[in-house]
């Protein structure tokens, strides 16, 4: 299995680090999880054609998670590609609906299959060999965590949720975890992350993955990445990792 990092930045702007994306490969059936502004053009740059995606995969309906949807699939049919397969949390259909209501000449273009998810359930991509299953996290919307399966091996990726003992049991036993960690030690904050928030729960639970990436950094995590990243060891055996756009991970 193939991750590559498209966005590991937030609704901010920051030069290296676009909103929220990520692709994970196998068999060379990519699947896209999450799709903010700027995905786009980094699917381009990671080696892909936006052809290639055929399923998309969404934590929750937030707009630097979201915000490149669309544009996705009006780049696809302008080069003769309609359909896409969306899954994500209640409300995703909703959501799509009025998006496209907003689109005129859109309407009628697309054929788009979209499934909705609550947490327990269980999918595979149509194309793919992913076994896939869900649980929801702690934001300020419906929101999912995903467990992704594919020979032998497992990837958790989180989306934006405060650290909490459910998704640290339901990553037991994975080879990657990839969660958001928004902001430095000592930021008061809900909702998301912080890396004592982070360790405040490993001191209740043992998260039992061999690598742990953090994403989602708001600017304000500029310059305290190291510092983080030795905060959380000191409480964590695996890697720590602070994830950057582009980068590619053989797991």
């Amino acid at each position: 299995m193939k991750m590559r990092f498209l966005g590991t930045g937030v609704g901010i702007p920051q030069v290296g680090r676009v909103q929220s994306g990520l692709i994970m490969e196998t068999d060379g059936k990519p699947v896209l999880f999450d799709c903010g502004c700027g995905v786009l053009g980094r699917i381009v740059e990671a080696g892909y054609n936006h052809t290639d995606i055929d399923n998309i995969v969404l934590t929750h309906l937030h707009l630097d998670h979201v915000g490149d949807v669309l544009a996705l699939l009006k780049a696809n049919w302008l080069v003769g590609k309609t359909d896409m397969r969306i899954f994500g949390p209640k409300g995703t259909q909703e959501w799509f609906g009025k998006v496209m209501e907003t689109y005129d000449y859109l309407k009628d273009r697309f054929e788009v299959e979209i499934t909705e998810l609550t947490g327990g359930e269980r999918f595979t991509p149509h194309g793919t060999d992913f076994s896939i299953t869900c649980t929801p996290t702690v934001h300020s919307t419906p929101s999912l965590a995903y467990r992704v399966e594919c020979e032998n091996k497992a990837v958790i990726y989180t989306g934006d949720t405060e650290p909490s003992e459910p998704v640290f049991r339901f990553a037991g036993g994975a080879d990657v975890m990839i969660h958001e960690c928004s902001f430095p030690l000592g930021f008061e904050m809900t909702m998301h992350t912080t890396p004592d928030m982070f360790t405040d729960v490993l001191s209740r639970v043992t998260l039992d993955v061999s690598k742990l990436y953090f994403i989602h950094l708001y600017p304000h995590m500029q310059g305290h990445e190291q510092e983080a990243v030795d905060h959380v060891k000191q409480h964590f055996d695996g890697e720590v990792i602070i994830a950057s756009d582009l980068m590619e991970v053989e797991v």
